[in-house]
């Protein structure tokens, strides 16, 4: 990649939430004039009001906002940006996206184009760590087209397997496969996915490592050659392959481990010619061996445990390597252990299913060692289009123990009101001995072993504060958003009831929706019968699918709802009436 001097003067954000906003705060520290783009549903969002500036996207959906390219970049050469972030998600991956923004005479904050095409196709991916020589586990060499050769794939290398969307991340489009008769739906599910969240569905299948931990490593690449780990992570804690817990560096790895986790990275990075952030991710069997899973050609949610870390700004690291400049060739000392709490918008008392509403407390902690990433505040609103991540808690201690002391400190004073968040799980985990000594955690513990005790999220009338006599009143001119603050007489505090939003379940002779969200397929029509556990009908919310099963056996009565059909929480989507 030719190495570019141009100087980067007005960064456009192509994202939203906490991301947009540490992008755009990287940016008054670098010197740099941020521009915000947003939603209709984000037009009071904590990231427009950072912002330097901000451009209306004129619509709803991420469809028609943040993954529409050409409304981006009319929006990038109206505001006179000459780069581009793309944040994590939305078209942070998308090689055509990266190739739109440098045809266009902007500089693109991320890898080359090339370089997301070869590690974005998780396929592709692995045939590169195999040529350098990455540790792999079995898997196919392309992707495979139906379920029949996902149970060829089984019978020859055996359960369980993970069928994996080739072109996806975030756990989106992966399944795990414990038993033969499972596939078949399972196969259709991930596909499903894949096409939801990254609009291809091609899937590949490998051997699922029982019980892995994940671990990951932070690199920078310079366009002069200098590879550099900044730190490994853990991020074993997770939910339906979603991470919930990332801390770094990753804890209880031998140094032989560490060292073929370093040089497997760069050897990756260096191969594909890569430039700029980007994560590479391993399993770690309960044995040790440790497997190559994919590459993150971005920045990662837990960047800040490895900032934290380091001392490093890696945002700004990124917009160094983006302008030509050159990072130091000598891997970064690693200094304490830092460990990020995602607070997400879910009830983990009710199987972290997504939660919608309005904040109505918001109370972050602070003192030593503890750092708030942050996209929403006070008042604002959690809708069911975009991910429902709300903050990062990072937590950091000159030692693992120390992070974990000031961890329970600074989750007991986190408070947030208005719907159900992650906060009581991550209550409960830094209690937990598997976790905090022992560490025998993996990506499926949450699930299969971490003894859920925590109540669902109820909610309850109270009492809401203003926070200050100022009204802001928006203002658009020609999509371009300005603030007006309005000043009027303190309010008094009033009582007002909050609408429930509280997310059922199935229950008596009712399938009802837990939450929020659209239709994707139906396996039963009405008339039709069913045995407890049957599937019914599957859900999709936040692009990820839920399915909804049989409470008991019976026969499908009263079923309305059809494919593509958005339902509410609460809602009934069927009976079952009694044989």
């Amino acid at each position: 990649m030719t190495p570019n001097t141009k100087k980067i003067t007005a960064l456009l954000i192509a994202n939203r939430g906490e991301i947009a906003v540490r992008v755009a705060r990287a940016c008054r520290d670098h010197g740099v004039k941020s521009i915000a783009i947003y939603s209709d549903e984000d037009r009071s969002s904590l990231h427009v009001a950072i912002a330097d500036e901000a451009y209306s996207l004129d619509g709803l959906s991420a469809a028609e906002t943040y993954l529409e390219q050409s409304k981006i970049l009319a929006i990038a050469k109206e505001s006179g940006a000459d780069a581009i972030h793309p944040g994590y998600g939305f078209l942070s991956e998308n090689a055509d996206f990266a190739q739109r923004v440098l045809d266009a005479g902007l500089i693109w904050v991320g890898p080359p184009p090339a370089a997301i095409r070869e590690l974005g196709d998780k396929v592709s991916a692995r045939k590169i760590a195999a040529k350098v020589g990455a540790p792999l586990v079995a898997g196919t060499a392309d992707p495979v087209d139906s379920p029949d050769e996902v149970i060829a794939f089984a019978k020859e290398h055996g359960l369980p397997v993970a069928i994996k969307a080739a072109h996806g991340g975030g756990g989106r489009g992966l399944k795990v496969a414990f038993t033969m008769e499972e596939i078949p739906e399972l196969f259709a599910s991930a596909v499903r996915e894949a096409i939801t969240g990254f609009g291809r569905g091609e899937c590949f299948v490998e051997r699922y490592l029982n019980k892995p931990r994940h671990v990951e490593t932070q690199c920078l690449v310079d366009m002069h050659g200098n590879v550099v780990v900044v730190s490994t992570r853990d991020c074993s804690l997770q939910r339906r392959h979603q991470k919930l817990v990332e801390e770094a560096p990753a804890p209880f790895l031998t140094q032989a481990q560490i060292d073929q986790l370093y040089s497997s990275s760069k050897a990756i990075m260096k191969e594909v010619g890569y430039v700029g952030a980007g994560t590479c991710e391993f399993l770690v069997g309960q044995d040790g061996t440790i497997s190559f899973l994919e590459v993150n050609t971005r920045l990662q949610v837990e960047h800040p445990v490895s900032e934290e870390v380091t001392g490093l700004d890696l945002v700004r690291e990124q917009l160094k390597i983006a302008s030509g400049e050159s990072i130091s060739p000598i891997d970064p000392v690693i200094r304490g252990h830092s460990i990020e709490f995602r607070i997400n918008g879910e009830d983990p008392g009710n199987g972290f299913l997504p939660s919608l509403g309005t904040i109505t407390k918001w109370e972050v902690p602070s003192g030593p060692g503890v750092r708030i990433d942050a996209g929403f505040d006070h008042g604002h609103t959690i809708g069911s289009h975009f991910d429902s991540l709300l903050a990062k808690l990072i937590v950091t201690g000159a030692t693992r123990e120390e992070a974990l002391a000031r961890a329970r400190r600074a989750l007991r004073e986190f408070e947030i009101g208005g719907l159900a968040t992650a906060l009581p799980f991550h209550r409960a985990i830094v209690e937990d001995a598997s976790f905090t000594e022992n560490f025998t955690v993996y990506t499926s513990y949450i699930e299969n072993e971490f003894v859920n005790e925590i109540e669902p999220f109820s909610y309850k009338q109270g009492v809401a504060e203003t926070k200050s006599t100022a009204q802001k009143v928006v203002a658009e001119v020609n999509g371009h958003r300005f603030e007006v603050v309005l000043h009027s007489p303190e309010k008094q505090d009033r009582r007002h009831k909050i609408k429930s939003n509280s997310l059922a379940g199935t229950g008596g002779n009712t399938l009802t929706s837990p939450m929020q969200g659209t239709v994707v397929k139906i396996v039963k029509s009405n008339g039709d019968r069913v045995e407890a556990g049957d599937l019914i009908v599957v859900l999709e919310a936040m692009k990820m699918e839920q399915a909804l099963v049989a409470n008991k056996s019976g026969t499908i009565a009263g079923l309305q709802v059809g494919v593509g059909e958005s339902v509410s929480s609460g809602q009934i989507l069927c009976q079952i009436e009694d044989l």
